[in-house]
């Protein structure tokens, strides 16, 4: 396992819908800061596409990752075959070895049986190429059904990336998820939380923490994956909550990820 951070660390330095930074992270950014902070891992996902990158842009990401022995991971979002044939391409270039894509898209909301068909027509490619194809867990789908999906493909090709938090929205918790999707897991995303009742006492909101001050047992979840034969990289993501000027976010967002990775690196040496 080695310990890696994200584009979705730095959600609100990339920039979110009616919230853009004057001058957003971009993929070497990313790069430059995983170097600074010595982990060797950069998850690079939908809310900073690298199929919008022109040849000359991601010939010098590759380079830059390479100089800095950093290794790239490849994300996106959806599951149409000429989308994932297109990133599966990308992975290929710059040498991730998987591909994490979270299954809904905008416009597209597959059932589990269009997605297992979908996805079959594209796995026979990520087999010959030996990338291997990683679904997030995220809002709509139930860990059950996830694994349903996994097995239903039965390929070493297509797995799990498992996120700590995501599967809320499925109203299942961390244990549950890991409990279910542990022996599919290929990828992990760490990232901690709270719960806390609104100031009026009729409901919870749920927001990020930084890794290790939240609720979220990081080193139980570490030995479930280890008790299930998964060593998978581990980037860490955040939920940062805004405070009223962005700037401001964006250097909470950053200090959270340096006291995040110091924490983590008490549990993921590499």
């Amino acid at each position: 396992m080695r310990l890696g951070i994200g584009s979705y660390t730095y959600g609100w330095a990339v920039g979110v819908p009616g919230s853009e930074p004057e001058t957003p992270l971009t993929p070497d950014g990313l790069i430059q800061r995983a170097a600074r902070l010595g982990v060797r891992v950069v998850q690079v996902c939908d809310n900073l596409p690298l199929d919008k990158l022109g040849e000359v842009a991601l010939a010098s990401l590759a380079n830059q990752a390479q100089r800095e022995q950093v290794c790239i991971e490849v994300g996106t979002r959806g599951i149409a075959p000429q989308h994932l044939r297109t990133h599966l391409q990308l992975a290929r270039r710059l040498g991730s070895p998987i591909l994490r894509t979270v299954i809904d898209a905008a416009q597209h909301r597959p059932a589990t049986h269009e997605v297992v068909r979908l996805l079959s027509e594209v796995l026979p490619e990520f087999e010959q190429s030996g990338v291997t194809l990683a679904l997030e867990n995220h809002d709509r789908f139930t860990a059950r059904e996830l694994a349903d999906i996994i097995m239903a493909l039965g390929s070493q090709q297509v797995g799990i990336c498992l996120d700590t938090v995501n599967s809320f929205g499925a109203r299942e918790g961390p244990e549950v998820v890991a409990d279910t999707l542990a022996p599919f897991t290929v990828n992990l995303h760490v990232k901690d939380f709270t719960v806390r009742r609104v100031d009026h006492q009729m409901g919870f909101v749920v927001e990020g923490r930084p890794a290790g001050q939240g609720r979220l047992d990081v080193p139980w979840l570490l030995r479930k994956l280890s008790a299930a034969g998964r060593d998978p990289n581990a980037i860490l993501e955040l939920w940062t909550p805004p405070e009223e000027a962005l700037g401001d976010t964006i250097a909470k967002e950053r200090r959270w990820a340096e006291e995040s990775v110091t924490y983590l690196r008490t549990l993921i040496p590499e």
